[in-house]
């Protein structure tokens, strides 16, 4: 599992635990909240109505039936009162009287009940032992929606206990509010733990987003890409980042190092050998057109070697530049134009004809310098290869984004054995004029600036005979 998953998933079980202990608790305990807001009204009205029938009772004039005649009136009240979501239509409070042995004197949902001795009940036993009496009790033992809530009120006469009066109250639109109150509280629960996901994500990602991008760029590094190094800001990332610049620069420069110098002394091997052996003969007597020949062949020789100097200094310069290109806007018809211009010589020494592209009004972001030394390299190479009064043709090919420049010419084309090894320094093959090859830094090169644009170089053979060079590059129209 990548780290940002980690994170989020982490963060989100914390977030799932920690709201998850609150809100249970709060659901468990609501059940007794709504209890407790209902008993309380209850007790004032038991005590109201306690009084009412005290009074009556002290006076001689209490009578069940006058009672049961005030209820059926009230339980035939028509009702419509809008309760939040409950439409209640209907009176459901039950009141019932005993006297101060817990006979029912009267009770408003039962007519032929008076008499019964209800003394065991609860409410009315504490009530009548002057402590305060309430009891909950189901209609349905297994419908725990079915309870009724009792609570009773001593009836007084002087000081003395003459009655309990009773009031009962059925739970079942608690319920109702109940539920209503859990689903509100279970979405409101969800909707936090969703918005608190959605942070948690976005966390998530922007802890592992240097991560990511530094992973990015290793993995192109080990593609042979050289991209821009990251920014990863001051962070521990950041410090992480830099630590693994550090090295990578290290590694790099002691490999490239190595390999220069193994590179370097392999090329440098044929020439040294060849002057020093000239310098020795130069020490014999010998004739001056010899002696000419081989002074001629000391300063062939270190001028070969000045160049693959000069050639490797440029390209290991190219190789370890970590900063970004400084591009601008090549105008093609002006970059043409010069390389053409400065071509002209070889041209006409070697009686090449040379076919240059229509003009174009094209554009591309590039570095200018870099650009043109590698098609100048590209020219070079057709120009070395084409026969004596050959052809050679610029090309230039548009595609959405990108633009190459082709270059055809007519010479013998790239041999079997040599297709793999084209790119590398310091591979080169013989001129077919003059037999003799140059420094093989040159198609590196080419390779190397196109890297740095994003592009890329293709050589092959052409079916007719000959090779096409290709160098593919990002582009702006204007």
């Amino acid at each position: 599992m990548k780290l940002g998953s980690r994170i989020f998933c982490c963060n989100l079980l914390l977030l799932s635990l920690c709201l998850y202990y609150p809100v249970s608790q709060y659901i468990g305990t609501l059940r007794t909240r709504y209890l407790e807001g209902v008993e309380d009204p209850l007790v004032d009205q038991a005590n109201i109505l306690a009084e009412y029938a005290g009074r009556e009772m002290a006076a001689g004039n209490f009578s069940s039936q006058q009672w049961h005649n005030w209820f059926d009136k009230v339980y035939h009240r028509k009702l419509r009162a809008k309760i939040y979501s409950l439409t209640k239509t209907r009176v459901d409070l039950r009141v019932y009287i005993t006297d101060a042995k817990g006979k029912l004197l009267f009770d408003s949902s039962r007519k032929d009940a008076l008499g019964s001795d209800y003394v065991l009940w609860r409410n009315v036993q504490r009530t009548l032992l002057g402590e305060y009496g309430a009891r909950t009790t189901r209609m349905d033992r297994l419908d725990e929606t079915s309870s009724v809530l009792h609570v009773s009120a001593p009836i007084h006469e002087k000081q003395n206990i003459i009655g309990v009066l009773t009031v009962a109250k059925p739970t079942g639109n608690i319920w109702y509010f109940l539920r209503q109150a859990k689903l509100q509280i279970i979405g409101t629960a969800l909707f936090t733990l969703a918005v608190a996901a959605l942070f948690s994500f976005l966390l998530a990602r922007w802890l592992a987003g240097p991560i990511r991008k530094l992973t990015r760029y290793a993995q192109d590094i080990a593609n042979g890409r050289h991209p821009p190094r990251p920014k990863l800001g001051n962070s521990d990332i950041g410090i992480m980042g830099n630590a693994f610049y550090h090295m990578q620069d290290a590694l790099e420069g002691k490999h490239y190092v190595e390999q220069y110098i193994q590179n370097l002394t392999h090329e440098m091997k044929s020439p040294l050998s060849a002057i020093r052996g000239a310098a020795e003969l130069l020490t014999e007597p010998m004739p001056p057109e010899q002696q000419k020949r081989f002074l001629a062949n000391i300063r062939e020789e270190s001028l070969r070697m000045q160049q693959v100097i000069d050639r490797m200094l440029e390209l290991s310069s190219l190789e370890n530049r970590k900063e970004p290109l400084q591009t601008e806007t090549v105008a093609i018809q002006s970059l043409l134009n010069n390389l053409i211009e400065s071509a002209q010589p070889i041209l006409e020494q070697k009686q090449l004809r040379l076919i240059a592209p229509p003009r174009r009004e094209d554009t591309v972001q590039a570095d200018l310098f870099l650009l043109n030394r590698a098609l100048n390299n590209l020219l070079t190479n057709a120009m070395d290869f084409s026969p004596t009064g050959g052809t050679i043709e610029i090309r230039l090919e548009t595609f959405p984004g990108s633009i190459t420049f082709v270059f055809l010419d007519q010479g013998p084309g790239i041999p079997d054995f040599a297709g793999e090894r084209i790119f590398e320094k310091f591979y080169s093959l013989e001129r077919p004029e003059t037999g003799k090859k140059s420094t093989g830094l040159g198609l590196s090169f080419v390779r190397q600036v196109a890297r740095l644009h994003n592009g890329q170089v293709i050589l092959k053979n052409r079916l007719q005979g000959g090779t096409c060079a290709q160098l593919s590059l990002p582009i702006a129209i204007f």
